[in-house]
């Protein structure tokens, strides 16, 4: 009998939210255990870190010394590396210690910050190991991983899904929150993934799924300008939870620097 193929899911930097989307999967997790080796979950209960996959899923950015040396070990255990969520892919909100004086965020914060394992910045693992595919979102759904795992496992990868957040309202026939009623959105420079949850409520996108293909900061940046948003309200737009993808970096710090008229 041929085995089973063997995955595992590894958490680094990060808030646990892109595992559940294994977890939410409900009896569908059940069938897919049934059709794959679970190596190591730890969320789930499996734990063997050293065992070699076909497929290591990876949540969360590298943060510490520790987390340098731990994804070096997932890529030499993995045949193929999927990175899930904006911290694996971006860095995360996490990020934004990049921006600033991190050893001077933990002095303030901790009482005995000589006992904190921290990098003064947090990056996406594709800045460590070579990663063979990247689902975006904050956090993925159960749709994404499954899908992934399915292209994979067949021996292909599968396309990236980089169409804006606006295309998808169009698709849903939502009315434009921004163009109906003012409302600062994300859509026109975020990729979907998510269906256009939060357009399709009467909600701005905020820009959890990341950057879009072809996308216009700049013209995004001066709708928003007009709509009333000032400088640092643009900015923080961009530098939130994708705030590590270059694109959104650098419309962010554009919005910050940008002088009046």
């Amino acid at each position: 009998m041929e085995p089973k193929p063997r995955i595992a899911v590894h958490k680094f930097a990060s808030c646990d939210g892109c595992q559940l989307a294994f977890l939410n999967l409900g009896q569908t997790l059940v069938q897919l255990a049934g059709l794959v080796d679970i190596v190591h979950f730890a969320e789930a209960g499996p734990l063997a870190f050293d065992e070699h996959v076909d497929v290591a899923f990876v949540e969360g950015s590298v943060s510490t010394a520790h987390d340098e040396q731990r994804i070096l070990q997932v890529r030499a255990n993995c045949t193929m590396l999927v990175t899930i969520g904006a911290c694996a892919t971006a860095g995360g909100v996490q990020a934004l210690r990049s921006m600033a004086d991190a050893k001077a965020w933990v002095k303030d914060i901790y009482a005995s910050p000589e006992y904190i394992d921290s990098l003064a910045t947090s990056t996406p693992i594709s800045d460590h190991v070579k990663v063979d595919l990247e689902l975006w979102g904050c956090p993925v759904n159960g749709r994404q991983v499954i899908g992934a795992l399915r292209s994979l496992l067949s021996g292909f990868v599968p396309p990236e899904e980089e169409d804006k957040v606006c295309l998808e309202c169009k698709r849903r026939q939502n009315v434009c929150v921004m163009v109906a009623h003012d409302i600062p959105c994300m859509g026109p420079v975020t990729r979907t993934g998510c269906g256009a949850l939060c357009p399709s409520f009467g909600r701005d996108c905020y820009g959890c799924y990341g950057p879009a293909e072809n996308l216009n900061t700049a013209s995004l940046s001066h709708r928003l300008e007009g709509i009333g948003l000032v400088r640092e309200e643009i900015a923080r737009r961009y530098l939130f939870i994708n705030n590590g993808a270059p694109e959104f970096r650098q419309a962010g710090l554009a919005a910050r620097e940008k002088t009046d008229d």
